[in-house]
């Protein structure tokens, strides 16, 4: 009976010896890790990743504000001075996810006058996470897209992956730092300023793409950054009520990857559930490939202006033009919400309500000229004309739509491949 009594004092005092010696672990940890970093070194060492920088798990990542302080602490103070140049970027400013940085030494890039160190830094900086051992695993001649969006870093290897070189230039320090949202590697030079062809698989040059056997060279894969940004992407999306759409990215993946960047028009979840289903059916026609068109930059789109979407043969039509008074429509439909989402390749805006096709545009309403809500969502143009209708011969008065849009398709030739 004494026993059974004497077991809940024992592991209550059990449970207070283990808190004290976890707090004397923590503030010693504390402690060094404190001296560590106030400590200057010459040359770049590792970091302790588990105690330096830690990403808070609240927020986003932080951007370019937070390499300064990391490349600062492992030594490349070149790069730590050329990040204060980048608060102007809209590269570093706009990717608020993980990277990965090439380091030049100090003494490589003070040997190059003429280099700007601001575009060295951003030249050598590529979205997501690439530690050495990922970087292994990466075949031949893989390509990924720095912060300078249509400029290319070439990763080759030495016989069995004993060495990766990045753009010719070996990775003599590997994963200097790695926190899990940036990781350092120090480089034993620096890659000269890309080439606008440095993406280009047949025009690389072979300096810092060593000549391979032709069997090979057609299937060298190209990692751009629009990969990483769909991810970015959908992640973004399903959390912010746009789970449709992060859905429709997720199952047209394998096309939307090989664009250069892409514009999204879409509805939220509680539109497209309330009378916007519609857009489900009508998804690639809401997307403009390969043209990057912020709020900003569809605001100064003059009227008329056509857009190409994935859907063959379909274009968007600016069908009011944006910058004063008026907000801007597209398709006769205006934007509720621009700049959703937005990332270095990818632009998402919110719609009153689906995109019509022009001839449908034309033909809806008989006698109303403004749908929606106050005509905020969309707005067709109509003319009044009186004329002779039916068998009867008795007159109507009618509201006819105004010709100057020419229908884009015949209603019973369209395909919609939706999701």
């Amino acid at each position: 009976m004494a026993t059974l009594l004497q077991l809940p004092i024992l592991i209550f005092m059990f449970f207070l010896m283990s808190t004290a010696i976890a707090n004397i672990l923590f503030e010693e940890a504390s402690a060094s890790t404190s001296t560590s970093t106030s400590t200057s070194a010459s040359a770049p060492q590792p970091s302790q990743p588990s105690r330096l920088f830690q990403p808070n798990k609240d927020n986003q990542f932080y951007g370019a504000s937070v390499f300064g302080p990391v490349l600062h602490s492992l030594g490349f103070q070149e790069l730590t001075m050329a990040v204060h140049s980048l608060s102007a970027s809209s590269s570093f400013n706009t990717w608020t996810g993980p990277s990965t940085v090439f380091a030049p030494t100090d003494a490589s890039i003070r040997s190059c006058s003429s280099c700007s160190v601001t575009r060295l830094l951003q030249e050598h900086t590529v979205p997501g996470i690439f530690s050495l051992h990922y970087l292994q695993t990466l075949p031949f001649g893989t390509k990924i897209e720095t912060m300078v969006p249509g400029r290319c870093l070439t990763v080759t290897s030495a016989v069995n992956n004993t060495k990766i070189f990045i753009g010719g230039v070996e990775i003599t320090h590997p994963d200097l730092f790695n926190n899990g949202l940036i990781v350092v590697h120090g480089l034993d030079g620096f890659v000269s300023h890309l080439s606008p062809f440095s993406c280009n698989i047949e025009r690389v040059n072979s300096v810092s793409f060593p000549f391979q056997p032709s069997d090979r060279s057609h299937s060298v894969p190209s990692f751009t950054i629009m990969r990483l940004m769909l991810r970015d992407a959908m992640v973004r999306l399903r959390m912010n009520g746009f789970s449709t759409l992060a859905l429709a990215l997720r199952l047209k993946y394998p096309e939307l990857v090989s664009l250069q960047n892409m514009t999204v028009f879409t509805l939220d979840d509680a539109s497209i559930f309330s009378g916007g289903q519609a857009y489900v059916s009508n998804v690639r026609f809401h997307i403009v490939p390969n043209r990057l068109l912020l709020a900003a930059d569809l605001q100064k789109l003059p009227v008329t202006t056509l857009l190409p979407t994935l859907e063959p043969d379909q274009k968007l039509k600016v069908t009011t033009a944006g910058g004063g008074a008026t907000p801007i429509r597209i398709n006769y439909v205006r934007i509720k919400k621009p700049d959703v989402m937005h990332n270095l390749k990818i632009v998402v805006h919110d719609l009153y309500m689906p995109f019509p096709h022009l001839h449908q545009a034309e033909a809806v309403v008989d006698g109303i000229g403004r749908l929606g809500l106050d005509g905020a969502e969309m707005e067709i143009p109509v003319s009044k004309s009186c004329s002779v209708a039916g068998t009867d011969g008795s007159g109507s008065c009618a509201v006819v739509p105004n010709s100057e849009i020419k229908p884009t398709a015949e209603l019973g030739m369209e395909d919609h491949h939706g999701l």
